[in-house]
Order: C-alpha cells, then sequence, then structure tokens
C-alpha cells in the first residue's frame, strides 16, 4: 500500500537517498552531502513544506515529487501563475505502478490551489526555484535527455515538448588548444579581461546562483568604455564525483546588440577558459537554448562541444 503525503523535515536524508538511486543520468550532482542538498533546496526563503510530495511503502520513501513556481517580471517575488515540477522520481524498484503518475496529480492539484494556470515539467530560465548546482550543469534546461526515463513518462501522461535546451562542454585539460584565429588576434590587441567580482543582481539570481560561489568577468575596450561582453562564471564543484573533473558554468553571456558578430563574445570566452585553466579547472559547461543560433555559434567557435540537451515539457491542460 502506497501513503502519499506531505514533506516532513526529516525526509532530507531518504530525498537524498532516492535521488542517488534513482539514476538521473551525468547532470545530475553525486556524492552530495545532506547539507548541501538542504542549502540549495530546503532553505529557500519561499520553500513550502505542501510542494514536496512523497510516496511511501511500508514506512520507506519511494518516490518523491517537488513543484514550485515562476518568478515575476522584476524578479523580486514568486508568480504563482505558472507552476514548475522541478523534480520527480520513484525508485527503479518501483517504477510502473502508478506512483509517478500519482505524484504529478497530486503536484499539479497543489499547484492550481495556488493559483498556476500553467504548469510546466523541467526548470529553466525564470521558472527554476529549486536545484541550481545540483542538476542540469550550469543551468536549469528542463529534464535532461541523459536522464532516460523522463521523456516517456512525461509523455504517457500526455506532456508535450515547450523548450528544447543544448547543453554545452569544452575541455580545459593540458594539451587542448584554445581556438585561434585574426579576429581573435585582433579582439585581443585592442581589449582587456577584467574581473567585475560582486556584480549587483536580482533577488531571484542570488536565491539560486547566489548560493554557488561566481565571478563576472567582462571584456574591456583598452581606450575605455562600458564592456564589451560580459559572462557570469559558477562554480560546478558539486559535480566532481558526478563529471570526475572540477568544472564551472558560464552563463548570462551578454553582448550589446551593437557589438555583436565582431568576435567580442568568442574572445571573452576564450580568454575566461584561459583564466580558469590557471586555477585547475579541467571543464567548462554553458547552455544555449535550441533556436538561439547566435549562442550557439559563438560556442561553437569558442572550442564549445554539444553533449546533452534538456527539455521543458507543457502540461496538456495548460490554455494555448
Amino acid at each position: 500500500m502506497i501513503e502519499y503525503r506531505q514533506f516532513r523535515n526529516s525526509d532530507p536524508p531518504h530525498i537524498l537517498r532516492l535521488w542517488h538511486e534513482c539514476g538521473l543520468g551525468r547532470g545530475a550532482a553525486l556524492g552530495i552531502s545532506c547539507n548541501e542538498f538542504d542549502e540549495i533546496i530546503f532553505a529557500q526563503p519561499y520553500f513550502d513544506p505542501g510542494g514536496v510530495i512523497v510516496a511511501c511503502r511500508d514506512g520507506e520513501l519511494v518516490g518523491f515529487i517537488h513543484a514550485g513556481f515562476s518568478v515575476n517580471e522584476p524578479q523580486t517575488w514568486l508568480a504563482k501563475d505558472e507552476g514548475v515540477i522541478g523534480a520527480v522520481m520513484v525508485h527503479p524498484h518501483s517504477r510502473r505502478q502508478g506512483i509517478g503518475r500519482e505524484l504529478v496529480h497530486q503536484a499539479e492539484n497543489y499547484l492550481h490551489h495556488w493559483g498556476s494556470q500553467k504548469i510546466f515539467a523541467g526548470s529553466s530560465n525564470r521558472r527554476d526555484p529549486f536545484y541550481c548546482g545540483l542538476y542540469g550543469g550550469s543551468q536549469s534546461a528542463g529534464f535532461l535527455e541523459s536522464d532516460r526515463a523522463a521523456a516517456p513518462f512525461f509523455a504517457r501522461l500526455g506532456y508535450v515538448s515547450h523548450e528544447r535546451h543544448l547543453v554545452f562542454q569544452r575541455s580545459l585539460s593540458n594539451g587542448v588548444a584554445d581556438p585561434v584565429g585574426i579576429r581573435i588576434v585582433t579582439v585581443r590587441r585592442g581589449t582587456r579581461l577584467s574581473t567585475l567580482g560582486r556584480e549587483p543582481t536580482s533577488w531571484w539570481w542570488e536565491t539560486r546562483y547566489g548560493r554557488l560561489d561566481a565571478l563576472h568577468f567582462s571584456l574591456i575596450s583598452k581606450a575605455g568604455g562600458n564592456p564589451l561582453a560580459k559572462v557570469s562564471v559558477i562554480d560546478l564543484d558539486r559535480y566532481r564525483n558526478s563529471w570526475k573533473a572540477r568544472a564551472v558554468g558560464l552563463l548570462d553571456l551578454y553582448v550589446a546588440e551593437a557589438n555583436r558578430n565582431k568576435g567580442y563574445g568568442q574572445t571573452l570566452l576564450v580568454e575566461v577558459c584561459r583564466r580558469v585553466r590557471g586555477d585547475m579547472v579541467q571543464l567548462a559547461e554553458a547552455h544555449a537554448a535550441a533556436e538561439d543560433l547566435g549562442a550557439i555559434a559563438v560556442l561553437e567557435s569558442s572550442g564549445f562541444h554539444e553533449i546533452d540537451a534538456g527539455v521543458v515539457y507543457r502540461s496538456p491542460c495548460n490554455p494555448t
């Protein structure tokens, strides 16, 4: 007999055990402590125990689901009209018994209770209240395709693909050459790499990425003026056991429209990778939306290669 109930304070060690036993693929941080799990998830200022529903058989936790909400436009608080299922898992020995379906049903009820008109499965930009730094890599990208149980599960529930995000990585190990070219050489001559330290960010950014070690880099003209390109770098040490390498994530790459297609974004990424390699970093990861051909081109020209993809699914009950 399966019992479904709301989260209790004694649940985190059992949820973490399930996390390690469910075979979530390369995009899940493994070997993490309960304290790390608690800091990223349950210590969030907007964490609601009602959004975590667990499934127990004979007192043993065999499944759980975690639902939360998007953020409002100024990124100052939650926007409950959009709900997101950030995690759902059932122990491999308890699958194909309707447990996952019931967990999703109860999570949907929770989100509708709080006013969600749209429900998505899989976290992504502005809809990623939890699990930054624990699942997805450098950014939330829905449920990764390397997490092979996700796509058929949501398809059986009638969820359809809403967004697709590509995951890129670049090896920074010794012996791997940096991209070279006339444009990079030319840009380097007229610019310098600057470390911005702690840049002002939104409340939403701070609740998620602010819990990770982060640096902000910019490419500055030697003649002065505003940054030509900017990018943030976050520490991904929690993935060391999964990836067998020390890694960083590159996110929020920004090049002003007037400066695009001039090599500034490419040069910035190459220079940042050279800088972090000096700190014994062996791997860099960055994401791009599947339709963002400009971002994909910059990443590929900077030595990054696609290694995975993630999908955000849309509930069949969402209004069209």
